[in-house]
């Protein structure tokens, strides 16, 4: 028995942020923008939605496809890192509007590695045999803690959502391993200072623009670089598999650079690897289910792909998992 991916989803905002309206805002190029990141656009949420909104068009997407009804869900896991508010979760917003009554819901915060670490407490669940169906959602509406006075940040995030419906399966197909881990060493390069409990909201806090990230872009990339191909590596000594049965690769669109430096340790061609940072930019725990379900979506994952996912962020967390597509 093992756990599948019955359908997947994704949602995106119709405003589009270019380079060059952000060289209008902020001391940056497009050829700078490009040069460093690889990005050329992003998406911007509404000012009238949040990030509920457009986990629950991913989700209702991802159900759709499954044929699976909101009330069958037994569990739903937000990952995101832009909540609608500190409470209730996200995850029980979302289950209102979907009418899921019976499911169990929760957010769970891991920075960008949110989704691999929600899929990987999912299929735990689901291996009890006590759950037979969950829903789990990456979504960020990252635009509200972006600084647009900061060019070393404000270039990078875009708004998004990406959702899978997990069940159990009998065949090949399905989760085949998952790997997780943190250096809370790293916390300090990446983060949001104000807002919570050490530094609750205040007339100082807001002077001071502490309730935006907060990023050392030189230590996160030296960081992602490394544990991109260590995760890689755990999951293959785990499944008994290797880099040239891979059909595809997921990584988190973070940078170019790192994407390609990856590329290269793992000697993975670009054909296998599925990037979406160029017109989407870094869409935090998103990044990995949007590119799922759009692959999807555009006919390219064939049943038995293997999927190697591996994702890294604030925290600093990291993970990755190995995913056979497919489903009975």
């Amino acid at each position: 028995m093992n756990v599948q991916v019955l359908g997947a989803g994704h949602a995106l905002p119709s405003r589009v942020l270019t380079n060059k309206e952000l060289e209008k805002m902020v001391d940056t190029t497009h050829e700078w923008i490009v040069e460093r990141s690889g990005i050329l656009e992003r998406r911007i949420i509404d000012e009238d939605k949040a990030a509920s909104d457009l986990g629950f068009e991913a989700a209702r997407m991802a159900l759709d496809e499954a044929g699976v009804e909101p009330e069958e869900l037994d569990l739903i896991i937000v990952a995101t890192a832009t909540p609608d508010m500190l409470f209730p979760a996200t995850a029980c917003i979302i289950q209102e509007r979907l009418e899921a009554w019976n499911a169990a819901a929760f957010d769970l915060e891991a920075g960008c590695t949110g989704f691999v670490y929600a899929l990987t407490v999912a299929e735990k669940f689901l291996l009890s045999q006590q759950y037979k169906y969950a829903l789990v959602i990456g979504t960020e509406a990252l635009s509200r803690i972006v600084d647009y006075t900061d060019r070393n940040t404000c270039v990078l995030f875009g708004d998004g959502a990406g959702a899978v419906v997990l069940g159990r399966g009998n065949t090949g197909s399905g989760i085949i391993c998952t790997y997780l881990g943190a250096d809370g060493r790293g916390g300090k390069h990446l983060n949001m200072p104000a807002g919570g409990s050490a530094l609750p909201a205040n007339p100082q806090t807001v002077k001071e623009r502490l309730h935006f990230v907060k990023m050392n872009g030189n230590e996160i990339f030296k960081f992602a670089t490394r544990i991109t191909v260590e995760v890689s590596e755990k999951l293959f000594a785990m499944s008994g598999l290797g880099y040239k049965d891979i059909d595809f690769f997921i990584p988190h669109q973070a940078n170019i650079r790192i994407i390609k430096t990856a590329m290269k340790r793992m000697n993975i061609p670009p054909e296998k690897t599925l990037i979406n940072l160029d017109v989407f930019g870094n869409t935090s725990a998103a990044c990995i289910p949007i590119a799922l379900s759009m692959s999807n979506q555009e006919g390219r994952l064939h049943d038995g792909a293997l999927i190697l996912m591996v994702a890294f962020g604030a925290g600093l967390t990291y993970g990755g998992a190995l995913l056979r597509w497919g489903r009975d």
